[in-house]
């Protein structure tokens, strides 16, 4: 039969988000998981500075300071690194091997492969290793690993709780960025972390508990380690026409340092990965690296943070520049590729700084530590190509506000050139690297935009519940034919009135033809509609339904009266979706066209 509907679709029951009560049960819970994660952030930087000091000052302090800050034996620079990479090598031998790595590589894994479920010994294990790592000069950041320890408890939390892997995934992110929100001061560049690197939407469900549990972060941060900018800025810079094209050359630059960094680390790896010894040793090896580094540049061990201020208010030295963009890039790439575990960001910090630093001997003075800043964020962006994230933590950072839009520029610049030429950032080279495809390119899914009534067929086969199987099958004519109703393979059973009881599939008519004579009425063999829709839904909602009910084929109905059959919709339908996203990013036209009226001379 033929159905034609005219009438104005009605979409009022659809809105604007999927989001349902339940996210404030969870943002409830996100609440002490960012308190506890907090806690580990604050905890975490004790212990580095505990080691720090025991193993380069022999004293006892929870102070954070510089590994190389000090005049150091050169047997204590050199060996210190190699017993700290055997310790997290026995620890990743023994305890567990997530802990190797930067942190963000294994929290991503965790939640798209894993459900969101982490071992209870990574949350104790990855900090200490992480602390005996950076403690004994290791050339990392403390971001990942707090990442990892915070995304560890929060998914710990959720596996005691009755929740979906969604909600877990929700609980992960919370303790993740909420430990980096305490670590950085940075509540804002944590919820822009989350939705550009490790929530995979943008959804009020997950984007709500998420930045509620980086603002009880960072809110219990302010007593434990303060609450201002980490690296003031004094915020008097002069900005000119030249100066935002000199960004985007420091852009182009900073692109070029974070892929010779991405690719230095994974070359190291792949050099690893051919040592006749077990990975065990790895850090270890790379600990032999970073002391011969620390022993031309001190400066270059631990997280830096004096360095990278020194770099963003102008008082830095040429000579430690160069120093510090060489010497750093290559320990902090060849150690990060033993498998030792520290983060990236601050490394990148300081590398980015320095890049910035030796600009700034060649272009124009802007203010103190201004190209340093763009760099510093350049390289954020085009290392992890997040360059939201880039650029919000170069504000929350400096609290430089007026060079908000040189930071954009510098930024997506370094992450338009990175796309481009890399296909994997450091961050999802590694998942590549285990045979899991990740993309992060985020956009609006053609089967929420079509409707039901766009693509479904009206003009179908019913049949009547009296209707002998024997009839039923000589209506649809050949099978041989493959013809408009032998390709339906879903039928409608209908009562005298056209109202809906039942449907047969195109296989169990043809079992029913060939077990018997014919005579068999459809109302025996037709069963319930396992799926039903309506023309005003969304292709979305119809696939979800195919794929919770394992059908490929279900009934529209009429919204207003639901016995009413207007149409079918297959599976094969729902590509017309796809079909029209393809086109519209392949098929290229002239709209609008310049006529030249030319005069009559």
């Amino acid at each position: 039969m033929s159905i034609r509907t005219d009438r104005v679709r009605d979409v009022r029951h659809l809105g604007d988000f999927t989001t349902t009560p339940r996210m404030l049960l969870i943002t409830a819970l996100a609440l002490p998981v960012g308190a506890v994660a907090a806690l580990a952030a604050w905890a975490l930087l004790r212990l580095i500075g505990l080691i720090t000091n025991a193993v380069f000052y022999q004293r006892v302090s929870t102070e954070l300071v510089a590994p190389g800050g000090g005049h150091h034996a050169w047997w204590l620079v050199l060996f210190a690194p190699v017993i700290g990479g055997l310790v997290v090598g026995l620890m990743a031998r023994y305890g567990s091997e997530k802990i190797r790595g930067h942190g963000m590589p294994e929290a991503i894994e965790a939640i798209l492969l894993g459900g969101s479920k982490v071992a209870p010994r990574v949350a104790v294990l990855k900090p200490v290793s992480s602390a005996v790592a950076i403690g004994t000069g290791g050339p990392f950041g403390a971001e990942g690993p707090i990442i990892m320890t915070g995304g560890a408890l929060g998914s710990l939390f959720a596996q005691f709780l009755h929740l979906t892997a969604d909600e877990r995934k929700t609980l992960l992110v919370a303790g993740s960025t909420a430990g980096m929100a305490a670590t950085f001061n940075s509540p804002l560049a944590a919820i822009v972390l989350a939705v550009e690197l490790l929530l995979f939407e943008w959804r009020p469900r997950s984007l709500i508990p998420v930045a509620a549990a980086v603002c009880v972060a960072t809110i219990i941060r302010a007593p434990l380690l303060g609450s201002g900018a980490i690296f003031l800025s004094d915020n008097r810079i002069d900005l000119h026409l030249s100066v935002y094209v000199l960004c985007v050359v420091s852009g182009v630059l900073s692109a070029l340092l974070a892929l010779i960094a991405t690719i230095l680390v994974y070359a190291s790896e792949d050099a690893f990965r051919r040592l006749p010894i077990h990975w065990m040793w790895w850090p270890a090896i790379g600990g032999v690296v970073i002391g011969i580094g620390g022993l031309f540049v001190p400066q270059a061990l631990g997280v830096g943070y004096d360095v990278i201020d020194a770099e963003l208010t102008g008082s830095i030295g040429l000579g430690l520049v160069v120093g510090i963009l060489v010497v750093k890039t290559l320990i902090w790439s060849i150690s990060l590729g033993s498998g030792t575990s520290g983060g990236v960001l601050a490394p990148m910090f300081m590398i980015g700084g320095a890049l910035g630093s030796l600009e700034a001997q060649i272009f124009p003075t802007v203010g103190h530590g201004f190209w340093a800043l763009i760099a510093l964020a350049g390289v954020l962006g085009g290392v992890m190509r997040s360059p939201f994230t880039g650029v919000v933590f170069a504000l929350e950072l400096t609290h430089c506000w007026d060079a908000i839009l040189p930071l954009i520029i510098g930024a997506m610049t370094a992450c338009g050139v990175s796309v481009l030429v890399l296909k994997r950032s450091v961050l999802t080279e590694k998942i590549a690297r285990r045979g899991y495809h990740l993309t992060r390119e985020y956009d609006v899914d053609p089967l929420e935009i079509l409707f039901v009534s766009e693509v479904m067929s009206t003009d179908i086969v019913e049949f009547t519940d009296a209707v002998p199987v024997r009839d039923a099958l000589d209506s649809l004519g050949s099978a041989h034919d493959d013809g408009d109703g032998w390709r339906q393979r879903l039928y409608p059973v209908v009562d005298e009135g056209g109202a809906v009881l039942g449907v047969v599939t195109r296989l169990a008519l043809l079992r029913a033809g060939n077990e018997g004579d014919g005579s068999t009425r459809m109302a025996e063999i037709m069963v319930d509609p396992i799926a039903t829709t309506h023309s005003d839904q969304n292709l979305r909602h119809v696939a979800e339904l195919m794929s919770v009910l394992e059908v490929s084929r279900v009934l529209v109905v009429d919204r207003d009266d639901v016995s009413r059959v207007v149409g079918v919709v297959s599976l094969t339908q729902l590509l017309a979706g796809r079909q029209r996203d393809q086109q519209e990013a392949r098929d290229r036209e002239r709209v609008l066209r310049v006529r030249l009226v030319r005069s009559a001379d």
